[in-house]
């Protein structure tokens, strides 16, 4: 099965698990440490299954579970204690399982004896690998790898499928005892003293062995995702506010997307692109590290540049039905699972994305916005110039998706499970299927492209690609508002009928700036109306429609980069209060998931339910839902730089005292404060003007395409 295909959610990890999360690589587990066969708990890396077991046992018996203390993202400590000696009623062994993820695994396990006398012990570690797919644990059909073969050593146990051209290597210092399957140590731990073993997991690809980042043989604050954390720290914006909410929030979604960054190792100097979140989603996705890149501006501009060049290597070149590839085409997600080396990224990628390409060109001409070296943005314009063609040659008039064969899958817009897109009654929506939020894309990639063309000089250009927009946006609004409802289609099904659901994809149409204006205000009232808004944030779709279920993946639950997108689009036609809500509603929401937001949480209305309702399967950390916040900042802010046209716009809206360092503009690091005393900015380049009033939504002309 390709893994694409997967129309399904996972099986729930539950809330008695443990993730933690390096760039590509990722472990869950019990909150005792061990990782339990059976279900979906690992070590992985590149998209395999490196451990599919890992139980610790003291003198034959089970850890009990003390307490997990977070550390960064990469790491934690798992405390429990050891069944009671003999003679004794409680335990006097303390187990202190210090666990750091990133390339395998290294764990430094330690024994304290809290008795007066010796304890003489018999430790043992279970070890399985069934070197699996990641797909294949996620949809819960494990493939049976007849050659898994386990063989010992003086350092501890080898692990490989022949076949696979994959496993692991498990050392230990000091060395066990090792047979097939199991580490054993025989130790006396002295009265008052404590014993340890450290322990690291190497994993095995393509035959070839590479150490796990986390070496046993280096001090920790040396190995490389520890100091590639200290530079984020060090270089990446941040934030401070006396709302203990937002301050709790954003510090969490600065730990996040640090540690779900993804470094390419053959091209060291390149800066690094975003996974899309843990644990399914490990990997480069188009569409997901597009918008978090977005969001995540007014913390870090690298994530947009890494993104966007490694996804210009990898668009498509060649007509592909069976990954979808198109010449132009930005790519859906790229995997690493056994099997996957098609690429020259040594990985696999799929293209099934409608909205990914128009993104592409976004990004690119907003990154030019905040003032980034120009160098960077002219080397991707040929790329993003290609993007165009392909969203040309495929827009008749409105840009569609329609899977090639069965192997792709069926919905191609960022609500992507089978039955996302329907109508009011119920009933699915046939392909070829134009969604609404996606020609707002394609609106803003043609305005893009007619700014780029303007800074240049190349009028005729620019009038071509202006003229474009303007057409879209006519048509778009003629096509899609259905006047006796109140608010747009959420798209046009292959008969060019309008799919009547009142859906949340209006709201992204409002960011980018799609919506005439006279329509606004209806959009704004649907949105913020009872059947779409909970309490805590908008709804994928109304209560009212067919449809409707709270606890589904996509038709009533609540995204938090959905409700952000939504919150962007209201403060740009000049909504604040609609605005306001849903950013609060939000925050509140977060101080319930512990200040992380998840993926997606369940649609339930608050006046029901008091707590929000998790989704079962959200993932956690993910990646734009941790970048949120940060577009949420953004939106009180009234924050949109200009820099080729030495403006910024900075009006606040009611925000409470909250101060940026650090803030990347034009090269150069900026401070802004808001306080009961106004806005305070400092370290603006020269000539740039502060302009404190909204920028609004109005359409730009061919010399106003900034």
């Amino acid at each position: 099965m390709d893994a694409w295909t997967f129309e399904g959610q996972p099986g729930a990890l539950g809330d008695t698990t443990v993730t933690l999360v390096e760039g590509g690589s990722f472990c869950v587990s019990a909150r005792n440490g061990d990782i339990v066969q059976g279900g979906a708990q690992g070590v992985y890396h590149a998209d395999t299954r490196l451990l599919s077991r890992w139980e610790l046992r003291v003198d034959d018996c089970p850890i009990e579970a003390l307490r997990v203390l977070a550390g960064e993202p990469y790491h934690a400590t798992f405390l429990g204690r050891a069944c009671p000696r003999p003679g004794r009623v409680e335990s006097t062994l303390l187990v202190i399982r210090d666990r750091y993820v990133g390339g395998g695994l290294r764990e430094d396990l330690t024994l304290r004896n809290l008795a007066d006398e010796p304890a003489g012990c018999v430790v043992d570690i279970q070890v399985a690998s069934d070197v699996a797919g990641l797909f294949e644990v996620k949809s819960g059909r494990v493939q049976h790898v007849a050659d898994v073969e386990v063989t010992t050593d003086r350092s501890g146990l080898l692990i490989v499928s022949a076949t696979r051209r994959r496993g692991t290597r498990i050392v230990a210092e000091p060395a066990p005892f090792a047979v097939p399957g199991k580490l054993i140590f025989r130790v006396v731990v002295p009265a008052r003293g404590e014993w340890t073993v450290s322990l690291q997991v190497n994993p095995i690809l393509e035959g070839e062995e590479s150490p796990a980042w986390f070496s046993t043989h280096h001090p920790l604050e040396y190995a490389e995702p520890a100091r590639r954390r200290a530079d984020w720290d060090r270089l990446s914006s941040t934030i401070t506010t006396s709302n203990r909410a937002f301050s709790q929030v954003l510090h969490r979604s600065r730990e996040d997307l640090g540690a779900l960054r993804m470094f390419d190792p053959s091209v060291p100097d390149e800066p690094p692109t975003i996974a899309a979140g843990a644990p399914w989603f490990m990997t480069l996705f188009g569409r997901d590290s597009l918008l978090t890149s977005w969001m995540a501006l007014p913390l870090d501009q690298s994530l947009a540049i890494g993104t966007l060049r490694r996804l210009a290597r990898l668009q498509g070149t060649v007509d592909d039905p069976l990954t979808e590839e198109k010449p132009g085409k930005i790519l859906h997600e790229l995997r690493f699972g056994p099997q996957c080396a098609d690429s020259s990224e040594g990985g696999r990628a799929y293209y099934g994305s409608v909205d990914s390409t128009p993104l592409f060109v976004m990004l690119l001409g907003e990154l030019r916005r905040w003032g980034v070296h120009e160098e960077v943005v002219e080397q991707l314009l040929p790329y993003a110039d290609a993007a165009l063609g392909w969203i040309r040659r495929s827009a008749d008039p409105f840009l569609s998706y329609q899977r090639n064969s069965d192997q792709g899958l069926i919905n191609q817009g960022w609500k992507d499970s089978f039955d996302a897109i329907n109508f009011a009654d119920g009933t699915l929506a046939r392909a070829p299927i134009a969604l609404a939020e996606v020609q707002g894309y394609v609106y803003a990639a043609y305005v893009v492209r007619a700014y780029f063309a303007h800074h240049v000089g190349d009028s005729a250009l620019e009038e071509e690609w202006f003229t474009r927009a303007t057409r879209i946006r006519e048509e778009f609004n003629e096509r899609f508002w259905l006047p006796d409802r109140g608010y747009y289609a959420i798209g046009l099904d292959g008969a060019g009928r309008p799919i009547d659901s009142l859906a949340s994809n209006m709201g992204h149409c409002l960011w980018t700036g799609i919506v005439d204006e006279d329509k606004a205000p209806s959009v704004a009232e649907r949105l913020l109306s009872p059947e779409m808004f909970t309490g805590y944030g908008v709804r994928t779709l109304a209560s009212d429609m067919g449809a409707y279920n709270p606890m589904s993946y996509h038709n009533g639950s609540v995204w938090p980069h959905d409700n952000a997108l939504i919150a962007a689009g209201l403060m740009r036609y000049g909504f604040a209060k609609e605005a306001q809500r849903i950013v609060y509603g939000l925050l509140d929401a977060a101080e319930v998931f512990g200040w992380r937001l998840p993926e997606l949480f369940c649609g339930f209305d608050r006046a029901e339910f008091a707590w929000p309702v998790p989704y079962p399967t959200s993932s956690s950390p993910q990646a734009w839902a941790a970048a949120s916040p940060i577009q949420l900042v953004r939106t009180l802010l009234r924050l949109e730089p200009c820099i080729p046209y030495d403006r910024v716009w900075l009006d606040p809206v009611e925000l409470e005292s909250l101060r940026i360092t650090g803030l990347p503009l034009a090269g150069s690091r900026v401070t802004i404060d808001v306080g009961e005393e106004g806005v305070a900015v400092a370290g603006l380049p020269e000539g740039i003007a502060l302009i404190n009033e909204p920028r609004g939504p109005t359409t730009p002309a061919p010399s106003q395409v900034c």
